[in-house]
């Protein structure tokens, strides 16, 4: 069988860094040590559930079974290889600006925010963000704090704290904006 991934010389590695047996391991997903042995050959495609209990059993991330795919993601992205991000409630052009965000440390987004537009509920995740105003006015709430955000500007904050991002203005706001680490 082909596929197109090759994740089983990654499982392989991370198994035997962590000391495991393909019994062991087998023991700690309710597969066989036969089924294990398959997927770290490439003979066999896993399914997303068989993917994500090895990678529980391995203290990993999904994401980082497709490491040789992340470390090969090209490092020059021009505007039309970013991926459009749609997010309920907020009214904005989020743009992703890197194809594989995976085992990264950062992710980065171009996004345009029409008049009225942005995310008018507080929320919060873990990690930082950074945010960098291009064009327009952005106006930045952190825990009740407004902060408004001009062209040539940085942002930079705990994303543990409340924050909602907002165009007030008439003109549209454009920014670079990244997570990290990638949150979505």
């Amino acid at each position: 069988m082909t596929n197109d991934f090759q994740i089983g010389s990654v499982v392989r590695n991370l198994r035997t860094e962590k000391g495991l047996t393909l019994q062991s391991l087998a023991e700690m997903t309710d597969l066989t040590a036969a089924y294990i042995s398959r997927i770290e050959n490439d003979k066999v495609s896993p399914s997303i559930h068989t993917l994500k209990a090895l990678a529980d059993a391995l203290q990993a991330n999904i994401t980082d079974f497709f490491e040789n795919d992340l470390i090969n993601d090209p490092c020059i992205n021009p505007p039309e290889t970013w991926t459009k991000k749609l997010v309920k409630d907020w009214r904005a052009d989020v743009r992703q600006m890197v194809k594989l965000v995976g085992n990264k440390k950062m992710q980065p987004f171009f996004t345009t925010i029409p008049p009225g537009g942005g995310a008018h509920e507080h929320y919060t995740h873990p990690g930082e963000e950074l945010v960098y105003v291009l064009e327009g006015t952005l106006t930045l709430n952190l825990n009740g704090k407004i902060h408004r955000i001009s062209p040539g500007t940085l942002a930079y904050f705990s994303a543990l704290v409340p924050h909602t991002w907002v165009n007030e203005t008439k003109k549209t706001v454009k920014m670079i904006w990244v997570c990290s680490p990638p949150s979505w």
